[in-house]
C-alpha cells in the first residue's frame, strides 16, 4: 500500500496523509454479503450513553467476512481486493469453484486471479488457510484461531501478523503483534502471510472532520474538566493532574487488570514487551 501527501489547497488538506487506494480493484461491493448496521451512538438498550465519544458519521453497512474458511479443498479466485469502512485492513472477494462468494481479509501481496485454498494437506502459500500442526516453524501468519472452528480472532488489523516459533504435542508456540508468546492448540487454523493496508498507522486525517465522518466524537481531557466531573478536573490554571486516572479513579500507567485466574493463563508463555 502507499501513501499520498496532498497539495495545500486548504488548511484540512495541508498535512493530510491518505492512502492512495492502488490495491483497490472495485468501488461496488458484493450485494449478497451486506448487512444493515444501524448506529446506536454510544447508547445502551435502555438508551443511556454508555461510551462516550460515539457518535455521527456517514451511513455504512457491514461487510461478511467468513474468518472459519471451513470450505476445504475447495479451491477459490480472487476476484477484487476492496476497501471495507468497517476495519483498517482490506477485502478480497473469493469466488469458489461451486459458486458461492465469500469476504476474507486481504493478505499483503494478493492480487486478483490468485487462486488459494483452505483445509488439511495444503500447501503454506500466502492467502491459504491450515492448521497450525501442518505450517513449517518460522511461517508468518495471520487471521489465528484460539479454539478449533471458532473462526479467527488473532492478527486481523491492518498490518500485523504473528509468527510460528515452535511446536510440541498439541501446543504451537506464537509470537503475536503485542510480542506476547502464547500456546495455541495445533488443530486450530491459520492463514499464511501478512494482513494487508500495513501503511494505515502512518496516515493523518488532517482535519477534525474527518474524524467526525468516521463516527469519532471529539475526545476531552480529564485535566481540562472540573473536579465534578473527573478526578484528573479542577486546580487553577494548569496546576491540575496527579497520578494518570479513569473518570472512575481507576489508576493508568501499570495497574494490572487482567484476572490471574483467567483460563487461558498457564497458555502464556511471555508477557508483551518482556525479553
Amino acid at each position: 500500500m502507499a501513501l499520498k501527501k496532498l497539495r495545500p489547497t486548504s488548511p484540512g488538506q495541508r498535512f493530510r496523509v491518505a492512502p492512495a487506494f492502488d490495491e483497490i480493484t472495485s468501488s461496488e461491493p458484493e450485494k449478497s454479503l451486506l448487512a444493515p448496521m444501524k448506529r446506536h451512538g454510544g447508547r445502551n438498550a435502555t438508551g443511556k450513553m454508555s461510551n462516550r465519544y460515539i457518535g455521527g458519521g456517514h451511513k455504512q453497512k457491514y461487510r461478511l467476512v467468513d474468518f472459519k474458511r471451513d470450505k476445504a479443498g475447495v479451491p477459490a479466485t480472487v476476484k477484487t481486493i476492496e476497501y471495507d469502512p468497517n476495519r483498517t485492513a482490506r477485502i478480497a472477494l473469493l469466488n469458489y469453484a461451486d459458486g458461492e462468494k465469500r469476504y476474507i481479509i486481504a493478505p499483503a501481496g494478493l492480487s486478483v486471479g490468485s487462486s488459494i485454498l483452505s483445509g488439511t494437506g495444503v500447501a503454506p502459500d500466502l492467502g491459504n488457510t491450515l492448521p497450525l500442526r501442518e505450517i513449517p516453524l518460522g511461517t508468518i501468519l495471520h487471521n489465528i484461531e484460539l479454539q478449533p472452528g471458532a473462526g479467527a480472532v488473532l492478527a486481523r488489523s491492518a498490518g500485523t501478523y504473528a509468527q510460528l516459533v515452535a511446536r510440541e504435542e498439541k501446543y504451537a508456540t506464537l509470537k503475536l503483534p503485542s510480542g506476547e508468546m502464547r500456546m495455541v492448540l495445533v488443530t486450530c487454523m491459520a492463514t499464511v502471510g501478512t494482513v494487508s493496508n500495513g501503511d494505515h498507522m502512518n496516515t493523518v486525517m488532517g482535519k477534525a472532520g474527518r474524524n467526525r465522518w468516521a463516527g469519532r466524537r471529539p475526545r476531552v481531557r480529564g485535566v481540562a474538566m472540573n473536579p465534578v466531573d473527573h478526578p484528573m478536573g479542577g486546580g487553577e490554571g494548569k496546576s491540575s493532574g496527579g497520578h494518570p486516572r479513569s473518570r472512575n479513579g481507576i489508576l493508568a500507567k501499570g495497574q494490572k487488570t487482567r484476572n490471574k485466574n483467567k483460563y487461558s493463563e498457564n497458555l502464556i508463555v511471555s508477557r508483551k514487551g518482556k525479553k
